[in-house]
């Protein structure tokens, strides 16, 4: 039996909703280049990969605001200044999206879970008009019917009002649904909202084991949702 299976004692989930950045694809790379531009267009220096990798995940909003104050913590960095680069990122980040890789296993996962005709989702904090595009230029277009954005809806994870929309657009019970993510924002909606997550350990977690926020499960790559659930990857099951 396979995990999916397993997390839903025999059956499959009529809903599998993820993450984007850091659970399907890497954008780091992407992301990185265009904060770097516009922290250099504002005369100041570059933040790099490694730095960025630990700031994402709360949308570009606060990405700016924390590259802006070189942290995570960025409450003192002022609005006006703060949309100042926002803007720039923005156009800084719609230019390219060359460096940003589908992560191993993703196709593959995604056209077993096609073929079972499970309904799929993109549930993201991602500003909403560079998702379509960049799923179709990854070649991740055509698998997921519905796509909410982080500015799609008013809240933005770790608020579940994004599953829950999407789960009601489905028709379909928290417990038919799973959510896969790769950041404590994504446990947090998912437990919010009443649906199991399964993390990815090679994501954005703010430098942090996202084990420590006890998911369904942890897993090494998207394919293991087939495979038969082995116990180091399963620090407790829900449901």
């Amino acid at each position: 039996m396979n995990l999916l299976r397993q997390l839903f004692h025999g059956e499959l989930p009529r809903l599998l909703m993820f993450d984007l950045d850091g659970t399907l694809v890497d954008s780091v790379p992407d992301l990185a280049a265009a904060i770097d531009k516009t922290l250099h267009a504002l005369g100041r220096p570059a933040a790099g990969v490694a730095q960025v990798r630990d700031w994402v995940g709360n949308g570009a909003r606060v990405l700016v605001r924390r590259a802006l104050a070189g942290g995570l913590a960025h409450a003192h960095i002022e609005d006006a200044q703060a949309e100042q680069a926002l803007e720039l990122f923005m156009q800084h980040y719609a230019e390219n999206h060359a460096l940003t890789q589908v992560y191993p296993e993703v196709k593959h996962t995604l056209d077993w879970l096609r073929k079972q005709q499970i309904e799929l989702a993109i549930v993201t904090n991602k500003p909403e008009r560079f998702v379509a595009p960049l799923l179709d230029e990854k070649g991740l277009g055509g698998y997921f019917r519905w796509i909410i954005g982080g500015d799609t809806l008013p809240q933005q994870k770790p608020d579940p009002a994004a599953l829950l929309h999407v789960m009601q657009l489905a028709r379909v019970t928290a417990a038919q649904a799973l959510f896969v993510g790769d950041s404590r924002n994504d446990v947090l909606a998912a437990k919010a909202a009443g649906v199991q997550c399964v993390a990815l350990s090679y994501g954005y977690n703010h430098g942090r084991p996202i084990a420590e926020e006890h998911p369904a499960c942890v897993l090494t790559s998207l394919a293991g949702l087939l495979c038969p659930a082995e116990a180091p990857f399963l620090p407790g099951l829900a449901g």
